[in-house]
Parts: C-alpha cells; sequence; structure tokens
C-alpha cells in the first residue's frame, strides 16, 4: 500500500508541476496555447512522476541486494 500511494503522490506532483510549466509556455503564445500546453504538460509530468518512483525504487533494491552480498562475503 505504501509503494501504492507513493508512486500517486509523486505522479500527481509531478503532473502539477509539468500542468504549471506547459501553461506557462503556452500563455506566451495565447490563452487557447495555455490550456494545451497545461494539459499535454500534466501528461508529461504524470509520466515523468511515474518512472521516476519506478527507477528509485529499483535504485533501492540493488543496493539492498548488494549490501546483503557484501554481509555474505564478510562472513566468508
Amino acid at each position: 500500500m505504501k509503494k501504492r500511494l507513493k508512486r500517486i503522490l509523486s505522479r500527481a506532483r509531478y503532473a502539477a508541476i509539468g500542468a504549471a510549466v506547459g501553461a506557462g509556455i503556452g500563455g506566451l503564445v495565447g490563452r487557447n496555447a495555455a490550456s494545451t500546453g497545461g494539459a499535454l504538460g500534466a501528461i508529461v509530468g504524470a509520466t515523468i512522476g511515474e518512472k521516476r518512483v519506478t527507477v528509485d525504487s529499483f535504485i533501492e533494491d540493488v543496493k539492498e541486494r548488494r549490501a546483503e552480498r557484501v554481509e555474505l562475503a564478510d562472513e566468508d
């Protein structure tokens, strides 16, 4: 449950940041472009947020496995 909640919050955070950036850039062009930029920015941000959590959890798993190997090597 904790992993799922972390993924959801990360996706939401990055989606909000992406929407703000996209809307800001689109706002330089016009009102309709701001709306479209916000939507596209939210999609990109949500994708980045989900991938980042996945990569972070993978890195943590690798670190744990490596620590276990070192402990086993020290015992020998």
